[in-house]
């Protein structure tokens, strides 16, 4: 029988054409139930009519539906995967503007720290309504998760099922490999390696090339070519004192950690190059221009980027087509790494807190990979986020205000910025801005 796979927030178009286009490269899927979900309805027709290009040109014999109400496609799926925004773009500013007015340089905001621990507050309520309706209607599919804040929403979520099996994806890990294969100009087929910690935090414990450590010819490049170490300034710093390469970009990183953005002169030297975003208040600039254009006008100008007659049908290097395929496809074993919750995966870290290590996907389903102790000073850096992260979740489940408060007092970025007091006012500010998205929540005082 043809495979039913639902994409759940398919006006994210990048995602939603990139996985179905993988997707359908596997014999499996050709034939597929392609079945799109997105409450708005513009979003939802430009990304039928994205992915009724690729169909067509490929000459695929899948079948494409798109309808506003997830219920009508999600029984008997097969694979659900999830690409939602919750909010608007005037949300999405104050996520960035009410920190930044605290003194916080926010240069992504998506992850972890108070922008994205309020962005998991909205966003989880939903999630958790998409959750009881797959218990109810396909317990038997496999959940991929592409919404931030990964490690928070897969936590929360997996932390609330006993009956759908649920990971998070995240390009980062595959994406940094290639990147670390050309600064040593290593051919991608001969380098193995071993990466875990968590979300846009985990760290390559091993990189070897024909099975030799590669990490010293990682330093080598970093150490004497200026435009290695000029590309990702953040991360190669991390790596020079760390002695580990880490997985997310120079942009994400540097508000993850205390080291680069607490001074001018620090920002200056490390993020306004090599991070992909413009620092601190200049990203702030740059948000607001588009603060007031609809999510109808953000889609329609991405869809006018799109060229179906172009768009490159080769398969991608995005992980849920493989593992979708592995499970129920043709049950070619695919290795990748989950966001899964640790239960004996890492020693050193958190037990059932959300961690990012290799997985192996097979027709046995999803086999979580024992990796053992992070290097300590890893482990460290790892424990402060995931330990927040941990707060926010349980804060956001039991509606107890106080637990987000110091899971943001706890924030590295946020407390080179903050005193205590300032960070309880700011919290509470963006309490209030979030007041009409927080489903049971008491608001904090």
């Amino acid at each position: 029988m043809a495979k039913k796979i639902v994409f759940i927030g398919s006006g994210s178009l990048v995602f939603t054409r990139n996985l179905v286009r993988d997707l359908l490269t596997f014999d499996a899927f050709r034939d597929a139930e392609i079945a799109l979900v997105d409450i708005n309805e513009t979003n939802l027709a430009l990304s039928k009519k994205a992915v009724d290009g690729i169909v067509n040109r490929g000459n695929y014999p899948a079948k494409v539906t798109a309808t506003t109400d997830r219920r009508e496609v999600l029984a008997n799926a097969d694979g659900v995967v999830t690409t939602i925004a919750v909010g608007t773009n005037r949300d999405f500013y104050n996520d960035v503007a009410i920190p930044s007015s605290y003194g916080l340089s926010i240069n992504v905001g998506d992850t972890r720290g108070p922008s994205a621990i309020f962005r998991f507050l909205r966003t989880l309520p939903q999630m958790l309504d998409i959750l009881h309706d797959m218990e109810e209607l396909c317990p038997g599919a496999i959940w991929l998760n592409y919404t931030n804040p990964m490690a928070m929403l897969c936590r929360a979520l997996q932390g609330s099922t006993d009956k759908i099996t649920i990971s998070g994806l995240c390009h980062s890990v595959q994406g940094t490999a290639s990147m670390l294969c050309r600064f040593i100009g290593a051919p991608e087929n001969e380098v193995t390696y071993t990466c875990a910690g968590i979300n846009h935090q985990a760290h390559y414990i091993k990189f070897n090339w024909k099975g030799q450590d590669a990490i010293p010819l990682i330093r080598k490049a970093i150490l004497e070519r200026p435009e290695v170490y000029n590309e990702e300034q953040v991360r190669n710093e991390m790596f020079l004192h760390l002695g580990y390469y880490v997985t997310e970009s120079s942009g994400h990183n540097s508000e993850y950690v205390w080291w680069f953005r607490k001074r001018p002169d620090l920002l200056e030297k490390y993020c306004t190059h090599g991070t992909g975003w413009n620092p601190g208040l200049d990203c702030m600039t740059w948000k607001s221009k588009s603060v007031d254009e609809t999510t109808e006008e953000r889609h329609i100008r991405e869809f006018g980027k799109f060229d179906p007659d172009n768009f490159p049908l080769n398969r991608g290097h995005e992980y849920a087509a493989y593992i979708f395929n592995a499970i129920f496809g043709d049950n070619e074993m695919f290795h990748f790494n989950g966001n899964v919750r640790n239960f004996g995966l890492i020693d050193n870290l958190p037990c059932g807190c959300c961690v990012e290590v290799p997985v192996l996907a097979s027709k046995r389903g999803l086999e979580p990979i024992h990796v053992g102790a992070l290097p300590p000073q890893l482990a460290v850096l790892n424990n402060l986020s995931a330990s927040c992260e941990e707060l926010a979740v349980e804060g956001a489940l039991e509606g107890d205000p106080k637990k987000i408060y110091h899971a943001c007092l706890y924030d590295p970025l946020t407390a080179t910025a903050c005193s205590m007091a300032e960070v309880e006012e700011m919290v509470q500010k963006l309490f209030e801005a979030n007041r009409d998205w927080l489903r049971g929540f008491k608001h904090f005082n």
